[in-house]
């Protein structure tokens, strides 16, 4: 199947469904960014139907491997049958259980880490990533504006408060802490866009990590 189809047919699936995938206005700045990060080891967190990770794929080189990390075991298999249909299946690793869990247990280094899972849960999750972090590596994480109820000014749905306060602790982190820089793009639901380097950081690691496990 032409990898365009593949993609259409992907975006109709999602939404009959309702499955969230990457918003189409965030979509060009996602692929400008992946481009530019040029990166051949990637872990994506949240695969949903693997429609980022297809997008991780195709706008990385032609070496990249990619470990992806989904919870939902419906929705790790609907990614399974797309990534057979594409070109990318062999460079995939599917990882299908929880992300706090797992985290724990990789032994690889990444270029590039996506956190597209559980909102509440990136300080954890960034916390568990970061030993496997390449030096001057990226972490992008998606919704971190979460529906304008994290900086905006309308009341917070109880339903939301706990993600949106977890959220502001995840922006704080990533950009008051030394050794990371980060860009939010507001663009859709926010994307934060985070350099790092481990030299700057190693100064300040023990206390941002005893920062993260009180979150």
């Amino acid at each position: 199947m032409m990898l365009q189809n593949l993609f259409l047919e992907m975006e109709e699936f999602a939404s009959i469904r309702r499955i969230p995938i990457i918003r189409a206005n965030e979509r060009d700045v996602f692929c400008r960014l992946i481009r530019e990060a040029n990166a051949h080891r990637i872990l994506e967190v949240g695969t949903a139907i693997g429609y980022s990770t297809l997008l991780l794929a195709k706008e990385s080189p032609k070496d990249v491997h990619i470990t992806t990390v989904e919870k939902n075991k419906k929705r790790a298999e609907q990614a399974r049958s797309f990534f057979r249909k594409s070109p990318y299946d062999s460079q995939i690793r599917l990882c299908v259980g929880d992300a706090s869990s797992l985290l724990t247990t990789l032994d690889e280094s990444y270029d590039l880490v996506f956190l597209d899972a559980a909102k509440g849960q990136y300080v954890d999750h960034l916390a568990k990533v970061l030993p496997h972090l390449a030096s001057s590596g990226l972490i992008l994480a998606d919704n971190v504006l979460f529906r304008g109820y994290v900086f905006g000014n309308e009341p917070v749905p109880r339903r939301f408060r706990t993600i949106a306060k977890r959220l502001r602790k995840y922006i704080k982190l990533v950009q008051e802490i030394p050794g990371f820089e980060t860009d939010i793009i507001a663009d859709g639901d926010g994307l934060a866009v985070t350099r790092w380097d481990r030299k700057a950081f190693h100064a300040e690691e023990t206390r941002t990590f005893s920062a993260c496990r009180q979150f």
